[in-house]
């Protein structure tokens, strides 16, 4: 029987409603900058570099002027730094101040660092309309699970799961999946048995048959 994901998504959706995103930003240029430095990182580790980093740079304003050695020097420890340091002083010199930061997935794609996973978790934390659907590695990991969507790349599971739900919750499931697999559906020994999904899970269904 084929399965209303619609419908069956709904206690997911319920159980993660209004968190907010892991990286503890406190305003959209912070979350701007937190989301292109967590990238291939952690957020509890990109949290801790932007303690400092906020301190000396608070605003667009004032990351626009820095040189990129200067921002080099407070993210050194964040994977992948050199290019970072360079994209957010381009992005900074390029918006200019934190109210002209974009709203649309179209602009802030044009932006340095910014790919469609950074930008649809902008928008969401923004409260912006959706465009896109949230997929990162969790969601590239528990989507095929769930029997949500097929295959391993971002790009075709961020369609699939556009094409299984209607607009008004794309800024919803991307995150709850996300949720799920960094708490629940872990990639080893998952908690398929306090898993509000299990009841329509494949992963699950072949597990328990097996």
């Amino acid at each position: 029987m084929e399965i209303d994901w619609n419908q069956s998504i709904e206690p997911l959706l319920k159980q993660y409603k209004g968190r907010q995103h892991p990286l503890d930003y406190k305003n959209r240029y912070q979350l701007v900058v937190m989301v292109i430095l967590s990238a291939q990182d952690s957020d509890r580790h990109i949290n801790e570099v932007a303690k400092q980093f906020f301190e000396e740079f608070p605003t667009m304003e004032h990351l626009a002027v820095a040189s990129v050695v200067e921002i080099q020097r407070l993210v050194s420890s964040v994977r992948n730094f050199e290019n970072k340091s360079a994209w957010l002083s381009a992005l900074a010199k390029a918006v200019g101040a934190d109210s002209k930061i974009p709203h649309t997935l179209d602009e802030l794609i044009k932006l340095p660092g910014v790919g469609r996973k950074s930008a649809n978790v902008i928008i969401r934390e923004s409260g912006d309309n959706a465009e896109g659907v949230i997929v990162d590695l969790h969601v590239v990991r528990v989507a095929p699970r769930l029997g949500l969507a097929e295959g391993a790349k971002p790009e075709k599971i961020e369609k699939q799961l556009m094409a299984a739900f209607p607009q008004d919750k794309w800024n919803k499931v991307g995150m709850a999946i996300s949720f799920l697999g960094r708490e629940v559906c872990r990639p080893t020994n998952p908690k398929c048995t306090t898993c509000v999904m299990s009841t329509v899970c494949e992963d699950y269904k072949g597990r328990k048959n097996q």
